[in-house]
Protein backbone atom coordinates (compact mmCIF):
# COMPACT_ATOMS: atom_id res chain seq x y z
CA UNK A 1 0.00 0.00 0.00
CA UNK A 2 2.97 2.55 0.50
CA UNK A 3 4.30 1.83 -2.49
CA UNK A 4 1.39 3.93 -4.43
CA UNK A 5 2.97 6.79 -2.61
CA UNK A 6 5.28 7.15 -5.46
CA UNK A 7 2.44 7.42 -7.88
CA UNK A 8 0.17 10.11 -6.07
CA UNK A 9 -0.75 13.34 -8.13
CA UNK A 10 1.11 15.47 -5.67
CA UNK A 11 4.55 14.44 -3.79
CA UNK A 12 3.88 12.84 -0.48
CA UNK A 13 7.18 12.85 1.25
CA UNK A 14 10.03 13.77 -1.31
CA UNK A 15 13.82 12.91 -0.32
CA UNK A 16 14.45 16.68 0.71
CA UNK A 17 12.52 16.60 3.64
CA UNK A 18 13.91 15.67 6.80
CA UNK A 19 14.20 11.79 7.79
CA UNK A 20 11.60 12.12 10.78
CA UNK A 21 9.45 14.21 8.71
CA UNK A 22 9.44 11.53 6.19
CA UNK A 23 8.37 8.87 8.18
CA UNK A 24 5.66 10.68 9.79
CA UNK A 25 4.19 11.97 6.63
CA UNK A 26 4.74 8.49 5.62
CA UNK A 27 2.59 6.80 8.10
CA UNK A 28 -0.04 9.55 7.57
CA UNK A 29 -0.12 8.65 3.85
CA UNK A 30 -0.45 5.03 5.26
CA UNK A 31 -3.48 5.60 7.14
CA UNK A 32 -5.22 8.26 4.68
CA UNK A 33 -4.51 5.54 2.00
CA UNK A 34 -6.64 2.82 3.95
CA UNK A 35 -9.20 4.82 4.41
CA UNK A 36 -9.72 5.76 0.84
CA UNK A 37 -9.07 2.11 -0.25
CA UNK A 38 -11.73 0.98 2.34
CA UNK A 39 -14.31 3.49 1.31
CA UNK A 40 -13.73 2.74 -2.62
CA UNK A 41 -13.82 -0.95 -2.13
CA UNK A 42 -9.89 -1.07 -3.25
CA UNK A 43 -8.49 -3.22 -0.68
CA UNK A 44 -5.82 -6.49 -1.74
CA UNK A 45 -8.69 -9.54 -1.72
CA UNK A 46 -8.71 -12.29 -0.17
CA UNK A 47 -9.88 -10.46 3.49
CA UNK A 48 -6.65 -9.81 4.84
CA UNK A 49 -7.25 -6.25 5.86
CA UNK A 50 -10.62 -6.97 7.66
CA UNK A 51 -9.12 -9.58 9.95
CA UNK A 52 -6.08 -7.07 10.83
CA UNK A 53 -9.14 -4.86 11.66
CA UNK A 54 -10.49 -7.52 14.30
CA UNK A 55 -13.70 -8.46 11.99
CA UNK A 56 -14.45 -11.50 9.99
CA UNK A 57 -12.44 -12.26 6.70
CA UNK A 58 -16.35 -12.69 5.31
CA UNK A 59 -16.91 -8.78 6.10
CA UNK A 60 -14.15 -8.00 3.50
CA UNK A 61 -16.45 -6.00 1.58
CA UNK A 62 -18.89 -4.49 4.03
CA UNK A 63 -17.38 -1.02 3.81
CA UNK A 64 -19.72 0.82 6.82
CA UNK A 65 -18.14 -2.27 9.07
CA UNK A 66 -14.76 -1.78 8.09
CA UNK A 67 -14.61 1.80 8.49
CA UNK A 68 -16.01 1.28 12.20
CA UNK A 69 -13.75 -0.88 13.13
CA UNK A 70 -10.79 1.33 11.44
CA UNK A 71 -12.35 4.42 13.93
CA UNK A 72 -12.25 1.75 16.42
CA UNK A 73 -8.64 1.21 15.79
CA UNK A 74 -7.46 4.69 15.59
CA UNK A 75 -9.33 5.50 19.00
CA UNK A 76 -6.73 2.60 20.25
CA UNK A 77 -3.86 4.98 18.77
CA UNK A 78 -4.74 7.54 21.17
CA UNK A 79 -5.76 5.47 24.09
CA UNK A 80 -2.94 4.33 26.86
CA UNK A 81 -4.99 1.19 27.61
CA UNK A 82 -4.27 -1.79 26.19
CA UNK A 83 -4.85 -3.56 24.05
CA UNK A 84 -3.10 -0.62 21.32
CA UNK A 85 -3.90 -0.89 17.73
CA UNK A 86 -4.59 -3.96 15.83
CA UNK A 87 -3.76 -2.75 11.98
CA UNK A 88 0.18 -2.69 11.16
CA UNK A 89 -0.30 1.29 9.49
CA UNK A 90 -2.52 1.54 12.99
CA UNK A 91 0.41 0.68 15.14
CA UNK A 92 2.77 2.87 12.86
CA UNK A 93 0.65 5.67 13.22
CA UNK A 94 1.44 5.44 16.66
CA UNK A 95 4.64 7.21 17.24
CA UNK A 96 3.85 10.00 14.96
CA UNK A 97 0.84 11.16 16.88
CA UNK A 98 2.59 10.81 20.01
CA UNK A 99 5.90 12.85 18.80
CA UNK A 100 3.56 15.94 16.87
CA UNK A 101 1.04 16.16 19.63
CA UNK A 102 -1.81 15.38 16.97
CA UNK A 103 -5.52 15.54 17.75
CA UNK A 104 -7.85 12.66 16.85
CA UNK A 105 -10.28 14.80 14.56
CA UNK A 106 -8.12 15.49 11.59
CA UNK A 107 -8.19 11.41 11.23
CA UNK A 108 -11.64 11.09 12.22
CA UNK A 109 -12.63 13.45 9.34
CA UNK A 110 -10.89 11.46 6.94
CA UNK A 111 -13.10 8.43 7.72
CA UNK A 112 -16.42 10.31 8.23
CA UNK A 113 -15.88 11.78 4.43
CA UNK A 114 -15.26 8.00 3.53
CA UNK A 115 -19.01 6.93 5.45
CA UNK A 116 -20.26 10.35 3.41
CA UNK A 117 -19.11 8.38 0.29
CA UNK A 118 -21.32 5.48 1.22
CA UNK A 119 -24.36 7.17 1.61
CA UNK A 120 -24.19 10.69 -0.99
CA UNK A 121 -23.34 9.91 -4.78
CA UNK A 122 -24.16 13.44 -6.14
CA UNK A 123 -23.48 17.04 -4.59
CA UNK A 124 -26.65 19.71 -5.33
CA UNK A 125 -24.57 22.39 -4.62
CA UNK A 126 -21.31 23.92 -4.52
CA UNK A 127 -21.49 24.63 -0.72
CA UNK A 128 -22.12 20.61 -0.36
CA UNK A 129 -19.53 19.72 -1.94
CA UNK A 130 -17.37 22.12 -0.11
CA UNK A 131 -18.33 20.64 3.15
CA UNK A 132 -17.24 17.41 1.57
CA UNK A 133 -13.76 18.90 0.91
CA UNK A 134 -13.40 20.14 4.68
CA UNK A 135 -13.73 15.83 5.70
CA UNK A 136 -11.92 14.26 2.87
CA UNK A 137 -8.98 17.29 1.86
CA UNK A 138 -8.47 19.61 4.79
CA UNK A 139 -7.26 17.55 7.26
CA UNK A 140 -4.68 16.08 5.47
CA UNK A 141 -3.00 19.73 5.19
CA UNK A 142 -4.05 20.32 9.10
CA UNK A 143 -1.92 17.14 9.78
CA UNK A 144 1.10 17.78 7.66
CA UNK A 145 0.97 21.66 9.59
CA UNK A 146 1.07 19.62 13.01
CA UNK A 147 4.18 17.47 11.76
CA UNK A 148 6.23 19.90 10.82
CA UNK A 149 5.04 22.18 13.77
CA UNK A 150 3.78 24.89 12.20
CA UNK A 151 0.62 25.46 12.37
CA UNK A 152 -1.18 28.53 13.22
CA UNK A 153 -4.95 30.08 12.62
CA UNK A 154 -4.26 31.88 9.43
CA UNK A 155 -2.18 28.91 8.03
CA UNK A 156 -5.17 26.75 8.48
CA UNK A 157 -7.18 28.68 6.63
CA UNK A 158 -4.57 29.00 3.68
CA UNK A 159 -3.93 25.44 3.53
CA UNK A 160 -7.55 24.73 3.95
CA UNK A 161 -8.23 26.55 0.85
CA UNK A 162 -4.85 24.57 -0.93
CA UNK A 163 -6.06 21.27 0.06
CA UNK A 164 -10.13 21.42 -1.04
CA UNK A 165 -8.50 23.59 -4.21
CA UNK A 166 -6.08 19.91 -4.84
CA UNK A 167 -9.33 17.74 -4.22
CA UNK A 168 -11.58 20.00 -6.39
CA UNK A 169 -8.52 19.23 -9.31
CA UNK A 170 -8.38 15.62 -8.81
CA UNK A 171 -12.67 15.66 -9.03
CA UNK A 172 -12.10 17.71 -12.54
CA UNK A 173 -9.37 15.35 -13.73
CA UNK A 174 -11.21 12.14 -12.62
CA UNK A 175 -14.43 12.67 -14.22
CA UNK A 176 -14.73 9.63 -15.86
CA UNK A 177 -13.12 7.67 -12.95
CA UNK A 178 -15.49 8.50 -10.64
CA UNK A 179 -18.61 7.98 -12.66
CA UNK A 180 -17.84 4.26 -13.13
CA UNK A 181 -18.26 4.30 -9.50
CA UNK A 182 -21.85 6.22 -9.62
CA UNK A 183 -20.21 9.35 -8.32
CA UNK A 184 -20.44 12.53 -9.84
CA UNK A 185 -18.28 15.17 -7.96
CA UNK A 186 -19.34 18.40 -10.07
CA UNK A 187 -22.19 20.30 -7.98
CA UNK A 188 -25.69 19.49 -9.94
CA UNK A 189 -26.53 23.43 -10.07
CA UNK A 190 -23.26 23.79 -12.18
CA UNK A 191 -24.02 21.07 -14.35
CA UNK A 192 -27.88 22.57 -14.79
CA UNK A 193 -26.30 25.97 -15.57
CA UNK A 194 -24.10 24.53 -18.39
CA UNK A 195 -26.60 21.97 -19.79
CA UNK A 196 -24.65 19.20 -19.08
CA UNK A 197 -26.14 15.54 -17.58
CA UNK A 198 -25.31 12.51 -16.59
CA UNK A 199 -25.01 10.60 -19.80
CA UNK A 200 -22.77 13.60 -21.53
CA UNK A 201 -20.09 12.49 -18.99
CA UNK A 202 -20.23 8.76 -19.85
CA UNK A 203 -19.59 9.98 -23.02
CA UNK A 204 -16.21 8.62 -24.55
CA UNK A 205 -15.27 12.45 -25.10
CA UNK A 206 -16.56 15.74 -24.32
CA UNK A 207 -18.76 17.79 -26.07
CA UNK A 208 -18.72 21.34 -25.88
CA UNK A 209 -20.87 21.67 -22.91
CA UNK A 210 -18.83 19.33 -20.79
CA UNK A 211 -15.85 21.37 -22.04
CA UNK A 212 -17.22 24.48 -20.61
CA UNK A 213 -18.91 23.50 -17.41
CA UNK A 214 -14.74 21.87 -16.80
CA UNK A 215 -13.40 25.36 -17.91
CA UNK A 216 -15.70 26.43 -15.13
CA UNK A 217 -14.66 24.47 -12.02
CA UNK A 218 -10.85 24.27 -13.16
CA UNK A 219 -10.92 28.28 -12.96
CA UNK A 220 -12.83 27.81 -9.62
CA UNK A 221 -9.75 25.37 -8.05
CA UNK A 222 -7.05 27.89 -9.27
CA UNK A 223 -8.78 30.87 -7.75
CA UNK A 224 -8.82 28.63 -4.68
CA UNK A 225 -5.34 27.58 -4.63
CA UNK A 226 -3.72 30.92 -5.62
CA UNK A 227 -5.80 32.12 -2.17
CA UNK A 228 -4.12 29.65 -0.34
CA UNK A 229 -0.62 30.41 -1.96
CA UNK A 230 0.62 32.63 0.38
CA UNK A 231 1.32 29.63 2.66
CA UNK A 232 4.43 29.27 0.99
CA UNK A 233 5.78 32.40 2.18
CA UNK A 234 4.94 32.02 5.34
CA UNK A 235 7.19 29.40 6.17
CA UNK A 236 10.71 28.79 5.35
CA UNK A 237 13.40 26.03 4.77
CA UNK A 238 12.13 22.84 3.07
CA UNK A 239 9.09 23.22 3.99
CA UNK A 240 8.91 25.80 1.49
CA UNK A 241 9.51 23.60 -1.16
CA UNK A 242 6.95 20.71 0.33
CA UNK A 243 4.62 23.52 -0.06
CA UNK A 244 5.18 25.02 -3.19
CA UNK A 245 5.20 21.47 -4.23
CA UNK A 246 1.81 21.04 -3.70
CA UNK A 247 0.50 24.04 -4.81
CA UNK A 248 2.73 23.72 -8.22
CA UNK A 249 1.36 20.21 -8.45
CA UNK A 250 -2.48 21.74 -8.53
CA UNK A 251 -1.34 24.73 -10.97
CA UNK A 252 0.36 21.66 -13.35
CA UNK A 253 -2.87 19.67 -13.43
CA UNK A 254 -4.72 22.09 -14.38
CA UNK A 255 -2.45 23.63 -17.06
CA UNK A 256 -2.83 20.27 -18.06
CA UNK A 257 -6.45 19.75 -18.37
CA UNK A 258 -6.26 23.18 -20.16
CA UNK A 259 -4.15 21.68 -22.58
CA UNK A 260 -6.43 18.93 -23.20
CA UNK A 261 -8.84 20.98 -24.14
CA UNK A 262 -11.07 20.86 -20.84
CA UNK A 263 -11.72 17.51 -22.36
CA UNK A 264 -11.29 14.92 -19.47
CA UNK A 265 -13.54 12.15 -20.35
CA UNK A 266 -10.91 9.88 -21.99
CA UNK A 267 -8.78 10.18 -19.10
CA UNK A 268 -7.46 11.97 -16.33
CA UNK A 269 -4.59 14.39 -18.01
CA UNK A 270 -1.74 14.71 -15.97
CA UNK A 271 0.81 17.12 -15.77
CA UNK A 272 4.55 16.12 -17.06
CA UNK A 273 7.66 16.19 -14.58
CA UNK A 274 8.86 19.01 -16.39
CA UNK A 275 5.84 21.13 -16.18
CA UNK A 276 5.86 20.28 -12.58
CA UNK A 277 9.37 21.74 -11.92
CA UNK A 278 8.43 24.75 -13.99
CA UNK A 279 5.22 25.76 -11.71
CA UNK A 280 7.66 25.21 -8.37
CA UNK A 281 10.11 27.49 -9.57
CA UNK A 282 7.38 29.74 -10.47
CA UNK A 283 5.50 29.41 -7.26
CA UNK A 284 8.78 29.65 -5.41
CA UNK A 285 10.01 32.77 -6.95
CA UNK A 286 6.35 34.50 -6.41
CA UNK A 287 6.20 32.70 -2.59
CA UNK A 288 2.61 31.35 -3.62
Amino acid sequence: MLDQAAHENFPVAPFFLPRAWRADLMALYGFARLVDDIGDGDLAPGGGDAVLLGLDRVQCDDRPALLDALEADLRRVFSDRAPGPKHPLMRRLGPTVRRCALTPEPFLGLIEANRQDQRISRYGTYDDLAAYCELSANPVGRLVLGVTGTSSPERIRLSDAICTALQLVEHIQDVAEDLGRDRIYLPAEDMKRFGVTEADLAAPTGGASVRALIAFEAERAGELLDEGAPLVGSVHGRLKLLLAGFVAGGRAALQAVAAADHDVLPGPPKPTKLSLLREVGATLRREG
